[in-house]
Order: structure tokens, then C-alpha cells, then sequence
């Protein structure tokens, strides 16, 4: 793989701290040297609302905004837990399942009343993450990655976010995603997937 420039800088378009370092981390190991710039590191720009139906159509929402707004490459995603007890909800509308403000303990405690009667067999569910590139010159890219796995009945563990504490991966059982460490999580995650597929066109689409 071609080295890149230890001057390109790239903006990924979240303010979500964990998820930057999640994201971080990833890329780093795909593409040394780059200057990842998070919503905080730029000057404010107006988010724009993710009303797409799909994780694909949000995350090209915000890096099309990012990249009107700063000038640089920008990476953003949109991920997901798809329960199929609930018929794939809350899909897109996960960070917010529970109503605003956005609040994790709350949308894990209204998904655990959801499904209280939902046998343990039937309690299949997925992450699923789209990851856009969007570059100055308009240039689009987009990839996927899902994980597979269930939904517990308490909350276990203190690391990750969102819905991890509810969440075995078929890959890593026994644990929820919220008791792996990092570089377990990266290896089975449905963000880690998204951008290891990525990997090999970084050094282009960061151009």
C-alpha cells in the first residue's frame, strides 16, 4: 500500500469521543500518518439533519456537509442495531430511539422493555455501519459492515457505547461488545468491517 502524505488531513464528521477513538484507531492502522480532525477540531459549521431511510444515505449527508464546510476529505458514518424481534427497528433511528435529547441509558432501557417477552432463541439483532468518503472534488465512496449477534437481557460491561452493553457478537460469545477490549471489538465490529474494506482505497480517497 502506497505511504501517505503525513500531511493530509481528513475530517471525520462525529463529536462523539468514543466513537472518534474507535474510528481513530482503525484508520491509523490503515493509513499512518494522517491528521484525523473530529466536529470539535473544526470551526462550527450547522449539522445538517439525517433524515435518510437508510445508514448509507445519513452517512452521505453528514460527509457531503463536512466537506462543504471544511474543504477537506471527510469520513462519516451511520450505524445501527437491527433487531429482527422488531422487525428491524430501530435501524436508523437508533441513537434516538428513546426520544431527545439522545441518551444511551435511556434507548437501552426502552429496548429492553421492547423486547421482555421476546424468548432468549429470537433475540437475534445486528449492528450494521455505513462509512462515506466524500472528497473536495466531489468524488463519493461508500462501504458497509454488519456484525452479527444478540440482545442480552441486562446491561453488562462499561466500555464502547450505544447499545454495546446489551450486545453479544456471534463472533466474540460470552462477552458483550461493551466488556471487549479495543482491538477485539475492532477485529468483529460492524465499523471496524466498514472500514478495513475501505482500507486499500484510503490512501486515494484521502488524496
Amino acid at each position: 500500500m502506497p505511504d501517505t502524505d503525513p500531511g493530509v488531513r481528513v475530517h471525520l464528521a462525529s463529536r462523539n469521543a468514543k466513537k472518534i477513538a474507535e474510528m481513530e484507531r482503525i484508520l491509523a492502522e490503515h493509513v499512518p500518518g494522517v491528521t484525523v480532525l473530529g466536529l470539535d477540531d473544526v470551526e462550527a459549521y450547522p449539522e445538517p439533519v439525517e433524515d435518510a431511510p437508510t445508514f448509507e444515505g445519513n452517512a452521505l449527508i453528514k460527509a457531503r456537509a463536512g466537506v462543504a464546510a471544511t474543504g477537506l476529505p471527510t469520513i462519516a458514518d451511520d450505524s445501527g442495531l437491527c433487531v429482527d424481534a422488531l422487525n428491524g427497528m430501530p435501524g436508523v433511528l437508533s441513537a434516538r430511539w428513546s426520544g431527545p435529547p439522545k441518551d444511551d441509558d435511556r434507548n437501552n432501557r426502552l429496548l429492553l422493555d421492547q423486547l421482555a417477552d421476546v424468548p432468549d432463541e429470537r433475540r437475534t439483532a445486528h449492528f450494521r455501519c455505513a462509512v462515506a468518503v466524500v472528497r473536495p472534488d466531489g468524488h463519493e465512496h461508500v462501504a458497509e459492515g454488519r456484525m452479527e449477534g444478540t440482545v442480552l437481557r441486562e446491561v453488562r460491561g462499561e466500555g464502547g457505547f450505544g447499545y454495546d452493553v446489551l450486545f453479544v457478537a456471534d463472533d466474540r460469545p460470552g462477552l458483550t461488545t461493551a466488556e471487549l477490549d479495543p482491538a477485539e471489538k475492532d477485529a468483529v465490529s460492524h465499523r471496524g468491517r466498514a472500514l478495513r474494506e475501505l482500507a486499500p482505497l484510503l490512501p486515494d480517497l484521502l488524496r
